[in-house]
């Protein structure tokens, strides 16, 4: 049996566990430099606010709602991500953490006699020990578990938040009642194609006259998928759900940016980044793309997005590496298009393979003591505090230089924002 555990309005909730006052109250959560709606509560959804609508766009909303926004504080999300994921390790020792508010459950070789009061018990602790509501979707395959937990989302009141599908007939119902468009794994071009044929259900889905049909669009993949509707185990927990396949980093700027220098310190950050999160899940790259873009409203021509890639000859997860890499780039990409204002830029790594399996070059490899030094600036950081050492590019008092006028404190992961009780 497995099970989904998806927390509920994950972003919303975080920011209510330690400022309760807002609790039945309207709120959304903005993305990078306060751009658009990323996250909404209950109550928000209630009086309007849409999602990925653009903030300017709904001031008069927020005001005349009364809408509480806020900033992404990634750190206080992550960490209580983190939380929750080892509650739940506590019910399985099998888990894959799927995204930051959801994870995979397997409960094979485990006594389990009644699933929903399981999944009520995990739920309360949860609720109890974080302080972030979630429902859980019980079902034999991961796909059947997604629809399930849609269910218990859904019909709350009824389901009590946890939702088990153990029988056919209880398949059947929840695929007639589950719109293809909410399929897990199903995108909006395949929705538009499966409509044309009156496939409007997960049920139509896995009708036997649709099987051709699946096999040319969706090839292996969409037959997995029909598998695990059907109740057939085809996907199981990935061994390995931290091991990422690239690694991003990319930001929108405050201001749109044509100075060279400043474009270079941006860079180097993004750069600094992804090679330190290559280290954190003991990767090394083969791969770095750099890509800057235009504000399509500003330029006259129809190139706004630029980019480059650069094939290395060899592994690495060096700072200094990619970091030279990538402003080596940005001089290629820079050179001829000085009079462009960039509104975002990024930095890719790809290609990825395990440090432990890097293999070394007879004519060209990397500097040796690199290795040691990075292990050093790693080390530094985690003592004294988070990008306090940096390369000299950097500039050593922004990290990403966003706009957050609406951001609450690091509750749990900063010892200056810790939460003060006076006691009367």
């Amino acid at each position: 049996m497995y099970a989904l555990v998806d927390c509920n309005n994950f972003y919303a909730s975080c920011e209510r566990v330690f400022q309760p006052e807002f609790n039945g109250k309207p709120v959304a959560i903005l993305s990078n430099n306060d751009g658009c709606v990323i996250s909404r509560s209950n109550e928000a959804k209630a009086v309007g606010i849409p999602m990925g609508a653009p903030a300017f766009q709904i001031k008069d909303l927020v005001r005349e709602k009364n809408v509480k926004l806020f900033s992404s504080n990634y750190a206080l999300y992550g960490d209580l991500s983190n939380r929750v994921m080892s509650i739940l390790a506590q019910f399985t020792p099998n888990v894959e953490i799927y995204s930051i508010d959801e994870a995979f459950l397997n409960f094979d070789g485990l006594n389990v006699l009644d699933y929903h009061d399981y999944g009520i018990q995990m739920k309360k602790r949860v609720q109890k020990w974080i302080g972030i509501p979630v429902c859980i979707g019980f079902a034999e395959t991961k796909a059947l578990s997604k629809v399930a937990n849609k269910i218990a989302k859904k019909f709350q009141e009824r389901t009590g938040g946890v939702y088990v599908i153990d029988t056919d007939e209880k398949r059947f119902k929840a695929l007639k009642w589950t719109k293809i468009e909410d399929v897990w794994g199903i995108g909006h071009r395949t929705t538009k194609k499966a409509k044309l044929r009156k496939i409007n259900t997960a049920l139509d889905f896995i009708q036997p006259q649709h099987e051709a049909w699946i096999k040319k669009e969706m090839g292996v993949i969409g037959m997995r998928l029909k598998y695990e509707l059907e109740g057939k185990q085809v996907l199981d927990l990935d061994p390995f759900p931290d091991q990422k396949k690239s690694i991003s980093t990319t930001r929108s700027f405050p201001k749109q940016i044509s100075d060279f220098d400043l474009l270079r310190e941006r860079i180097v950050t993004f750069a600094s980044v992804c090679a330190e999160k290559l280290r954190n899940q003991k990767s090394c790259c083969h791969t770095i793309i750099v890509l800057l873009v235009v504000d399509k409203h500003t330029v006259h021509t129809s190139k706004y997005y630029f980019n480059m890639v650069m094939n290395l000859p060899y592994a690495t997860n060096s700072s200094l590496t990619i970091a030279n890499a990538a402003v080596a780039m940005l001089k290629q990409m820079h050179k001829g298009n000085e009079g462009l204002k960039f509104k975002k830029a990024g930095v890719i790594v790809s290609s990825l393979i395990d440090e432990n399996k890097k293999q070394f070059q007879l004519f060209e490899d990397e500097n040796p003591k690199h290795l040691a030094l990075m292990k050093v600036m790693d080390d530094l950081n985690k003592k004294i505090g988070y990008t306090q050492v940096k390369l000299a590019t950097q500039n050593l008092s922004l990290t990403w230089n966003m706009n957050q006028n609406h951001l609450s404190p690091k509750f749990t992961t900063s010892f200056k924002d810790i939460l003060e009780i006076k006691c009367q």
